[in-house]
């Protein structure tokens, strides 16, 4: 056969026995959503919220997971949904795979990250008034008695799970759009971060929810996937729900 037919172009010849690289490297896979998809989840979260809230005014240990879980799992789950459906799944569209080195670095990062948040956080307490550096869970949780199941489940929500459904937001969604529209890492960086503390709509912990956000968008950027910043973020929110957890069960005064 000569040399140049159809099924083995001239530029493109190869030894026997050897794979064409265009044999062996996938094309690239693009998804197809966008900012969209990100203010689709945002709404959904708010909306629910606000529902809640309305539906239950004065809620009870058991509305009260109902009203810190919910908003914020439909919101992870939805941003999950739409990978599936516009695109390539969680697992290529943000990097959302199981892999011991990310989980160092996330974990490396982590722990650089929950030091300067503890010390931020302190300096903040000191200089704004502890009522005005509670969060909108801690809020939430004062003066409430939770039965220790409930203590619990609340402690590995904001432990565990809030964080990997955040992350799928706006280190997912959010990252990603911008992203597509090929903007610079260190673009996509800044300004992930500013919506990650905006995104909570606490005007007086925004300051420091930055600096909280930093190391986790270095996760994310550092290995280009989220389970760094997943586990970053998981590391950074220890702290503070093992404090709301001591303070549920009596362990620790309010």
């Amino acid at each position: 056969m000569p040399i140049g037919t159809a099924e083995t172009p001239v530029n493109e010849a190869h030894q026997p026995g050897e794979t064409p690289e265009r044999l062996t490297t996938p094309p690239a896979r693009t998804h197809r959503w966008g900012l969209g998809a990100f203010f689709l989840t945002q709404a959904v979260f708010v909306l629910v919220s606000v529902l809640l809230a309305a539906a239950f005014g004065s809620p009870d240990a058991g509305t009260l997971v109902v009203m810190l879980m919910l908003p914020t799992v439909l919101a992870g789950a939805l941003a999950v949904l739409i990978t599936v459906v516009r695109g390539n799944g969680p697992r290529l569209d943000f990097g959302l795979e199981w892999r011991w080195s990310d989980v160092t670095t996330g974990l490396a990062i982590g722990g650089v990250g929950l030091v300067t948040t503890t010390i931020a956080t302190m300096l903040w307490v000191r200089w704004v008034g502890e009522d005005n550096a509670q969060s909108t869970v801690s809020g939430l949780l004062d003066g409430v008695e939770l039965p220790p199941v409930v203590a619990v489940v609340i402690f590995l929500h904001i432990w565990l799970i809030a964080p990997l459904c955040e992350e799928l937001l706006y280190r997912g969604l959010l990252w990603g759009a911008m992203e597509r529209m090929r903007w610079g890492q260190l673009n996509v960086f800044v300004l992930s971060t500013a919506v990650f503390a905006i995104g909570h709509l606490e005007p007086e912990r925004t300051a420091l929810l930055l600096v909280i956000a930093i190391p986790i968008g270095v996760a994310r950027m550092v290995t280009g996937r989220l389970t760094a910043s997943v586990v970053a973020h998981q590391v950074n929110n220890f702290l503070p729900a093992l404090g709301l957890l001591l303070i549920s069960l009596g362990l620790l005064p309010a």
